[in-house]
């Protein structure tokens, strides 16, 4: 969609002489454009919920906000967290960044965590799609299938479920999470508890309470910076988020000039395309023409993308 998108913006530009935008300057004017209609799905999704409580609005094909539900899950991920033992506390860890989750957070949606733990212990050899434990009694202590195995000392990628058992000593598990031997691990069962979020204000005052504190069926969570810490402290390892992500940012790569011009080229490495569905298509060639317009100075430019984006934007309504 990205190439279609800048050819039609350059062919709106160069028909009537305005100017031409150099590769770099679109993918930075296409960022901001993708940023602009990804946080307005957050605006319009309100509005078409006042428009649901007052019964202005259909049903079937008419529901819009169905609709905008389903373009914001396209950027939902559930993702495990990584421990960051922060201040010396094992029950903190690290919120989805480029450096763990592999993409910045726009709102976090719900915390989960596996409490019933199964059992513990440390490896004593490495082998592909199995934890290996000398020590253990993996039948004895209950271990069945689908339980969850956690590396607590590896990446957030550190989870796994156990595929087979019947030795003390050896468990199946669906992928090569232990690459290291002397790895500490977990086994949980596969129950899942949701965090409920308070905020700092609140926290210390619950936890100074017996009747108020955080425990293990009603667990919490709070956070601070890049922080989120859960309550009670013995939860310290495998904490699911599911949250919504900023999108990618849209990079137009080419390889070469042709007569002076550049070559579109998908196969490159860099490039990413607008994830945004297609019929958001207008608006984005609407919201870069107003950037360019800025850019080389033509008023006219942006006046004519601005006015086609609020008729757009009016019909939608």
């Amino acid at each position: 969609m990205i190439n279609s998108v800048r050819n039609t913006v350059l062919s709106i530009l160069n028909k009537n002489n305005y100017g031409y935008i150099s590769p770099s300057d679109f993918n930075l004017f296409a960022k901001q454009a993708q940023m602009d209609i990804f946080e307005d799905y957050f605006y319009q999704y309100n509005y078409q919920i006042q428009k649901e409580n007052a019964r202005q609005s259909g049903t079937g094909y008419a529901d819009i906000k169905k609709g905008y539900e389903e373009v914001i899950e396209i950027f939902s991920e559930t993702k495990f967290l990584t421990n960051t033992n922060n201040l010396g506390l094992a029950n903190t860890f690290q919120l989805p960044s480029p450096t763990t989750t592999g993409d910045d957070y726009y709102l976090i949606n719900k915390v989960l965590a596996y409490q019933d733990i199964v059992t513990t212990g440390t490896t004593t050899a490495t082998n592909p799609n199995s934890l290996d434990d000398a020590n253990a009694t993996f039948v004895t202590d209950g271990v069945a299938l689908g339980d969850i195995v956690c590396n607590t000392r590896a990446t957030p990628d550190s989870i796994a479920t156990v595929t087979s058992t019947g030795v003390q000593t050896v468990l199946g598990i669906s992928s090569t999470i232990f690459t290291v031997n002397g790895s500490q691990y977990v086994i949980f069962k596969p129950k899942q508890n949701e965090l409920e979020k308070v905020t700092l204000g609140k926290i210390t005052m619950l936890n100074n309470s017996a009747l108020t504190a955080p425990n293990r069926l009603f667990p919490a969570y709070s956070q601070e910076g890049n922080i989120l810490t859960t309550y009670p402290s013995t939860i310290t390892a495998a904490v699911l988020c599911q949250y919504i992500r900023y999108p990618k940012d849209p990079k137009w790569t080419y390889i070469q000039l042709t007569n002076g011009e550049p070559s579109f080229d998908s196969s490159q490495a860099d490039f990413q395309d607008f994830e945004l569905p297609n019929d958001d298509e207008p608006s984005l060639v609407m919201k870069i023409l107003q950037y360019a317009g800025m850019s080389i100075r033509e008023i006219q430019a942006v006046q004519f993308g601005q006015a086609q984006d609020q008729e757009d934007t009016q019909e939608e309504r």
